[in-house]
């Protein structure tokens, strides 16, 4: 068997509004994505970064990701930079795992308005 390397995993979602409940509601649905679609198990997650766009002010991605068990895990959350014209309400991941998974074979996970930032990657 291959030993486990570390890898990351991108993602991200949008939010309606700027409220604690859309903000954790998208965070939560997100990750539990990017943990599906990855086969990964909770001790394959090494750290979590999360930026939101600087209309998101309301609650902490982070405190979304401790609702679902993510809370012995390093979460650090960022303010994304304001490029005009960006896509807002935005919540970005960048999720550090192990995983036996080539590079290739990695599934980075885009959902609601958000599909549009990376249509280019395999869902």
């Amino acid at each position: 068997m291959t030993s486990p390397i570390v890898r990351g995993v991108r993602g991200a979602t949008t939010c309606s509004n700027d409220t604690p409940e859309q903000i954790t509601e998208a965070t939560q649905e997100l990750l539990a994505a990017m943990m599906e679609r990855n086969a990964l198990e909770h001790d394959d997650v090494i750290s979590i970064v999360f930026t939101t766009t600087t209309d998101l002010t309301s609650a902490f991605p982070a405190t979304g990701a401790r609702g679902i068990g993510f809370g012995d895990i390093p979460l650090l959350c960022a303010s994304e930079i304001d490029v005009p014209n960006s896509k807002q309400h935005c919540i970005r991941v960048l999720m550090h795992i192990y995983t036996t998974r080539a590079r290739a074979d990695v599934r980075h996970v885009y959902l609601r308005d958000a599909q549009s930032l990376r249509d280019d990657l395999p869902g």
